[in-house]
């Protein structure tokens, strides 16, 4: 590799080793190009912000917090123990997790002949690029084609700055060793959630403070509904159309409407959203331009140009790794001379909280406002006998969407234990064109989660097995 103003000539270069850049490396390696992947943090960036302190820790706790619930609850199931959380020992089980899914990802790299550089990455011409290395050499790249995947950050609120001790992002509550007292989660999303729910289930005193009038923005009532009440359960706190006017370390002050309210917490988790990385790359030598809220807007195939591609969190969409190891695949195919588009018929989204959330496709207003004539049709999970048997039949249900005249699913929404598994089926059904009689006519396990699609659909065709016919919406 020649170190200075010479630049290597590189065939295909990828910006960002996270679910969209390493995917892109991946595939572009199979196709037959030559593969520099950069990442700011080299090897130790591999997976990105979604293997190392975002989707896999952040499940990883959520699932030790949800054991140690489940397990004090089921005492009337005959079930007794006394369980305690070791949050310094659980860092040490988080650590190697993340390792071995990362030294997996890095053998891929290697196996596909692409090589790996760490350091800080600036384009300086529409082909050109300077790397700067944790060593202080400078790298100098010439490349064919790009393949931008930089991925996002925590939003910080001006209100909070970030200290790392007593206000924390995503990622620093990720890393605590010991359980908080008290703490305020800034920020009802699926992140600010996530966590919320997680702490309170391993013993926090949790307040969830909302800018919006409910938690979880732009969802639908409907699936958020049930989350709400297990919150009040669990006795989280959640103040909506609220708003954090200053901290002191100790006393959080809280607007709600027109009152003003101290909130003591030992810690406060800004969790407001996430920022696109694209405000220090140099872009404007490419070319290129973010559009007022930093993201990169891209054509089907995924590029912004002739040799220049975006994928993941830099570009318009859900912020969600699987978009952008799609979109990574689609992008080096069409860099590398192939006809390829990214045209899915729906992304799954979903929000591990209590209980899961996920959803694809149209809602029943979306539908309708597409031209469609929708029918929908809930199955609740109290009808359910496997929800049963693992005490989660109180709140939760799948509910399907359908154009009335054909048939066709055009979305499912998922409220329950697993839903994160289950919304699988209904992505498949929407992406393959299948119909409600599909859906009937498929023999689904006993007893499953998943005989909740086999319900719904015979329920929206009026032959309901295990409800009533008025159950249909």
């Amino acid at each position: 590799m020649v170190v200075g103003e010479i630049a290597e000539s590189v065939d295909l270069l990828v910006v960002g080793a996270g679910p969209g850049g390493y995917v892109a490396a991946i595939r572009a390696a199979q196709l037959g190009r030559s593969v520099v992947l950069v990442d700011c943090k080299g090897e130790a960036g591999v997976g990105g912000v979604c293997l190392n302190v975002g989707c896999i820790p952040s499940k990883a706790l959520i699932e030790v917090a949800d054991a140690a619930h489940r397990a004090s609850s089921l005492s009337q199931a005959g079930l007794t123990a006394i369980l305690s959380i070791d949050l310094g020992q659980w860092q040490k089980h988080r650590t190697a997790l993340i390792g071995d899914l990362a030294d997996g990802i890095r053998t891929l790299l290697r196996s596909a002949g692409v090589t790996l550089v760490a350091g800080e990455l600036h384009f300086t011409r529409p082909s050109q690029a300077i790397v700067e290395t944790p060593q202080g050499q400078a790298l100098f790249f010439e490349f064919k084609d790009v393949v931008i995947a930089t991925g996002s950050r925590p939003t910080p609120v001006s209100t909070l700055p970030r200290d790392g001790e007593r206000v924390l992002d995503s990622t620093d509550a990720l890393a605590l060793t010991e359980v908080p007292k008290s703490l305020v989660v800034v920020g009802g999303g699926y992140i600010g959630l996530e966590l919320g729910t997680a702490f309170a289930k391993l013993g926090s005193s949790v307040t969830i403070v909302e800018a919006e009038k409910s938690l979880l923005p732009g969802m639908d009532t409907k699936v958020v509904r049930p989350v709400t009440t297990r919150l009040r359960d669990l006795g989280v706190t959640v103040l909506a159309n609220a708003f954090v006017e200053s901290y002191d370390g100790q006393r959080l002050i809280v607007r709600a409407a027109k009152d003003v309210a101290p909130i003591l917490t030992d810690v406060v988790i800004v969790a407001v959203g996430r920022t696109p990385n694209t405000d220090d790359l140099g872009l404007d030598r490419l070319g290129v331009k973010p559009n007022e809220r930093g993201k990169l807007v891209v054509d089907p195939d995924r590029r912004l140009s002739r040799h220049v591609a975006a994928v993941g969190d830099v570009t318009p969409g859900p912020m969600l790794a699987h978009k952008a190891s799609s979109e990574a695949i689609v992008a080096a195919e069409a860099l590398s001379g192939h006809r390829s588009v990214y045209q899915p018929a729906a992304i799954p989204e979903v929000v591990f909280s209590d209980p899961e959330i996920a959803i694809a496709g149209l809602s029943e207003a979306e539908a309708r406002q597409q031209g469609w004539d929708p029918i929908v049709a809930t199955f609740p999970l109290a009808a359910s006998g496997r929800a049963a048997t693992i005490d989660c039949k109180r709140q939760g249900f799948l509910s399907l969407v359908a154009d009335r005249g054909t048939g066709a699913v055009l979305g499912a929404h998922c409220v329950g234990p697993h839903a994160s598994e289950l919304i699988a089926e209904g992505v498949l059904a929407i992406e393959m064109g299948a119909t409600l009689e599909d859906l009937a006519a498929t023999v689904h396990p006993h007893p499953t989660l998943s005989e909740q699609y086999h319900e719904a659909a015979h329920l929206a065709l009026g032959r309901p097995v295990n409800l009533p016919s008025r159950s249909q919406d």
